[in-house]
């Protein structure tokens, strides 16, 4: 088996489709066909199932793809290492949302003098996207606000922040000292969506208190939050970095809870990730500049 194969069959099971594959590689569908059809004939397994006239890949071939990807990930991070020698090629990023908007544009701007030639290419999504795509091997680092479960990604703190409650300016639980999760819960919640880091705290957090809170709003858009808060639609809570402006200027209220909700904002990468230079650069500044921070 060549590796030519290897990049043939990950390229399938992306697209679950020898013609898009086909496309992508600019190979004729039966040159594609041949290669999985050779892999399922030297390993004696069916990769995949042809139902009508699509494919689904079968367990085998699933845990073949695992094999695959890091074989044809490690080929071309070997690729760029050697070639270019650590200046030139791409460091590819992730981050999450609120680091993303926050903390990621003054990173790079200190990072890219260091590497004038080297292409920084950036993707802020949600948590869990970026960590699936670290597993993917479609980004080389991320940054995120919750600690990854997964066992195949490393985990390096760089830098502390907290979730903020807000309420409207004059709402009834600024008036307290202290507010507790259950007394915001007598009052609508405002939430981010499902797989934000902040809302799988915030739901953790409700369940160790055994609270059951239906949100009237859920929103991808923080923005939409703070403004519906400000109206005196409900309280939410959101991370700190993301409110200080409107805190500052008044627009809304924070609320001083009785059990701060404090939480690490982690650096993650595969446990198998050959670190380049310019990487371990990257990493080293996020730790320097959560230093500055503390």
């Amino acid at each position: 088996m060549t590796l030519r194969h290897m990049k043939i069959y990950v390229c399938v099971f992306r697209h679950s489709s020898i013609t898009r594959a086909a496309e992508e590689l600019h190979l004729a569908q039966p040159s594609v066909s041949l290669s999985v059809k050779e892999l399922e004939d030297y390993y004696g397994v069916r990769l995949f199932e042809r139902i009508g006239r699509r494919i689904y890949p079968t367990e085998c071939g699933k845990q073949f793809y695992e094999y695959a990807l890091h074989i044809v990930s490690l080929f071309d991070e070997m690729e760029q290492k050697i070639r270019n020698w650590d200046t030139l090629g791409t460091l590819r990023v992730g981050a999450s949302i609120t680091i993303g908007t926050h903390i990621l544009p003054s990173l790079i701007r200190r990072y890219q003098p260091l590497y004038p030639d080297l292409r920084v290419e950036v993707s802020v999504r949600q948590s869990a996207y970026i960590e699936q795509s670290i597993l993917d091997s479609s980004i080389d680092i991320g940054l995120i606000e919750n600690t990854p479960e997964d066992p195949d990604l490393k985990c390096i703190p760089f830098m502390e922040d907290s979730l903020c409650a807000i309420a409207s300016p004059g709402h009834p639980l600024t008036r307290l000292k202290k507010a507790t999760l259950s007394q915001m819960a007598e009052y609508p919640f405002l939430m981010r969506e499902r797989g934000s880091a902040g809302r799988e705290i915030l739901d953790a957090c409700f369940s160790l208190a055994h609270l059951s809170v239906r949100p009237l709003w859920e929103s991808a858009s923080t923005q939409a939050i703070v403004r519906a808060v400000s109206e005196g639609l409900g309280v939410a809570v959101l991370p700190y970095l993301l409110v200080k402006k409107e805190i500052e200027q008044g627009t809304v209220q924070q609320l001083r809870l009785d059990h701060p909700l404090d939480r690490n904002l982690n650096i993650i990468f595969h446990k198998n990730k050959f670190l380049t230079e310019n990487m371990n650069a990257f990493i080293r500044l996020c730790q320097d500049y959560g230093r500055e921070k503390a």
